[in-house]
């Protein structure tokens, strides 16, 4: 199981009054740290709101790589309804010759809808953009000279796309939520999947999770091609005790606010306690029980290749962090290896 951070490169943090400056930089530092602490993969997300920084993910992830030796950077994810899939490939490509092949992409529709009127999409078009677009990025993943049509962009005719990555193929997830159609769609294409599970209980995702292997199978995939990641929130502190203590005020005063947002209720602290619990998605505590927690998530869902913590935007401190990240490489990890 490979085992990374993903960042949505929060301005808010820890406190109200670092600058953009600042939180870049220690956004940086902590890629260098996990880096260093053995992590396996570093995901920036896309957002375009005040209160993120990463509405050019492969920016950051560039500076990223001048910076770390072996630690794989993508994106998580890009949402590819709203982008060209042109200039997506060529800034990924790109991202793979600066970090010497260590480059990847998730790529979905996204939960957030700020990029569709920013860039001028209709949200009606929102599965019918994804699905051409995806189309596209995979027919230039996989050939250099490109003959094209579609509805949401002018054709291309026999037009090369430069550069070309290090990779031969450069590695596509396809990032989901809890729209079946939209597992389907990874096994039909032989597609690794990222799932994003942020409330409630894994399991549930399990009918979820076979329908894409079903798919693959189908398709003529082999089970080793049909690769399962999972992307939750989570934190690990010295004790499950100091975890939960670290973790709970942020994660109520972020969920509050979304809720008001999104028209949810406030989260209540019995809700909280149940999302920690052994079948709870948080994955928050001591290295021993979230290595228990990420096995058991293993199981619930038939086998995970990836897990990725999502961690920034719940009132941690920088320090509170980076020791997370020393504590997901010195004993997680050997954890989950001694297990598996």
């Amino acid at each position: 199981m490979e085992i990374g951070i993903d960042s949505f490169a929060s301005a808010m943090y820890g406190t109200n009054t670092l600058s953009s400056v600042e939180a870049m930089e220690q956004l940086l530092e902590r890629i260098v740290k996990a880096d260093e602490a053995g992590l396996d993969i570093f995901g920036i997300g896309e957002h375009h709101k005040k209160e993120f920084l990463d509405s050019a993910p492969a920016v950051i992830l560039a500076a990223a790589a001048a910076r770390t030796k072996r630690i794989r950077l993508t994106s998580a994810v890009t949402v590819l309804s709203t982008a060209d899939p042109v200039r997506v490939y060529q800034s990924f490509a790109t991202l793979d010759l600066v970090s010497k092949g260590r480059a990847e992409l998730v790529v979905g529709r996204g939960s957030a809808i700020e990029a569709y009127p920013l860039f001028g999409f209709d949200l009606d078009d929102y599965d019918a953009l994804f699905k051409e677009k995806l189309d596209l990025l995979l027919r230039i993943r996989d050939q250099e000279f490109i003959t094209w049509s579609g509805k949401f962009r002018p054709a291309l005719h026999n037009q090369p796309v430069y550069p070309r990555a290090l990779q031969e193929k450069l590695p596509v997830w396809l990032g989901v939520g809890g729209t079946p159609a939209s597992f389907v769609r990874a096994g039909t294409l032989g597609l690794p999947l990222m799932v994003a599970i942020i409330g409630g209980e894994t399991e549930r995702f399990r009918p979820l999770v076979e329908l894409y292997r079903e798919a693959g199978r189908k398709a003529g995939f082999t089970p080793e091609q049909l690769k399962v990641g999972l992307h939750s929130p989570g934190y690990v502190a010295a004790t499950d005790e100091q975890a939960i203590e670290d973790y709970y005020p942020g994660y109520i005063e972020l969920w509050t606010k979304l809720g008001k947002e999104r028209g949810w209720p406030p989260v209540t602290r019995a809700q909280f306690n149940a999302s920690v619990a052994p079948r709870g998605v948080l994955v928050v505590g001591g290295p021993e029980q979230v290595a228990e927690k990420l096995l058991r998530h293993s199981k619930a869902l038939g086998g995970v290749d990836r897990f990725t913590f999502q961690m920034d935007n719940a009132g941690l401190t920088h320090q509170q962090l980076l020791g997370s990240i020393a504590l997901i490489g010195q004993k997680v990890i050997p954890l989950l290896h001694q297990a598996l």
